[in-house]
């Protein structure tokens, strides 16, 4: 079986989580005898970032390109990819569990009449069948989801499938973009210029209510600054109190992450927020309640005064980091 990676693009430019999907699609293929495609959607222009996607292990590069496609455009980018699926006859179609790509999965879904899993950390073949994990009940529990149909669909949670070298031709060539606007994206509110997405970063430094007003965030911007590229979240009572906006939220109702490094900061660890980052690699906690629920997940747990450890810490990072 063969497999379409459909990526995703802002601006003119492919997302880091283009080349996660990319690669999983490639050692899925893989293990499936198969090849990989990887289908580029976005205004005129995207040929040349759509070239690049070679190197994470695409053996051919379709690239669908109309005016419309220029922010996302939820019935187009599905038509086409629905279309593209069809006519190539892929086995899997794999998209990235992004906020773009937990609308345009389903939508997906549901133009192949094909079996849909979501968030998946996990990908494999056997026995001539693809299974999907990922993780239930806060993450307490993964689950494996063995597809029995033609075509399966699935998303895979950012940050989960680091990207590796395949060196493949990458060869591009273009496809028919199917236009369709029943729903159209007016505007999209970015984040601040260089501030990077909790979901996407390889860091992610979080702040609950134990920072005790939104003044003191200061404490989790500098550290995550210590870091040098670090992503700054919070815990979903901050952003309910207003502290934060709600694109820093991690937890079941804001978003789930995947970092290679975690550090919790004044959470406690409420089963909701455990639930969006439970993958993490490496998980720091920080809390002077040492019977927080935030412990039973940490690998490392510093039980005391956030307000003397952090400042404490954000110097140690620094001066490690300089050498």
């Amino acid at each position: 079986m063969n497999v379409l990676a459909v990526t995703e693009q802002r601006d003119g430019a492919l997302r880091k989580t283009s080349h996660e999907v990319v690669w999983a699609a490639r050692l899925l293929a893989d293990a499936m005898g198969g090849t990989v495609d990887a289908l580029v959607l976005g205004a005129p222009g995207m040929d040349a970032a759509g070239a690049k996607l070679g190197e994470a292990g695409a053996d051919r590069v379709l690239v669908a390109e109309d005016a419309s496609f220029v922010k996302y455009a939820p019935c187009g980018y599905a038509a086409t990819a629905a279309a593209v699926a069809k006519t190539g006859g892929y086995g899997v179609v794999l998209v990235a569990a992004t906020a773009g790509g937990r609308d345009l999965a389903p939508r997906i879904a549901a133009r192949l009449d094909a079996p849909l899993a979501t968030d998946a950390t996990g990908v494999s073949f056997a026995d001539g069948k693809v299974t999907a994990s990922r993780p239930v009940y806060a993450g307490r529990a993964i689950q494996q989801l063995r597809f029995d149909a033609p075509v399966a669909v699935i998303s895979l949670r950012p940050n989960t499938f680091a990207p590796g070298s395949a060196g493949k031709a990458g060869t591009v060539s273009k496809v028919a973009a199917v236009t369709a606007a029943r729903v159209v994206v007016r505007e999209v509110k970015a984040a601040e210029p260089g501030k990077l997405d909790v979901a996407e970063a390889s860091v992610v430094v979080s702040g609950g209510r134990g920072l005790k007003g939104p003044e003191h965030f200061a404490l989790i911007e500098n550290l995550a600054r210590a870091f040098g590229s670090a992503a700054v979240g919070a815990s979903r009572a901050v952003v309910d109190a207003g502290w934060r906006p709600h694109a820093e939220q991690v937890g079941q109702t804001g978003k789930t992450v995947s970092p290679q490094l975690y550090v919790a900061v004044g959470i406690s660890g409420a089963i909701q927020h455990l639930a969006g980052m439970r993958t993490a690699k490496v998980i720091v906690a920080i809390n002077k309640d040492k019977d927080a629920p935030i412990f039973q997940v940490a690998d490392y747990g510093i039980v005391g005064d956030l307000f003397e450890i952090v400042p404490r810490l954000t110097e140690e990072i620094a001066r490690a980091r300089a050498g």
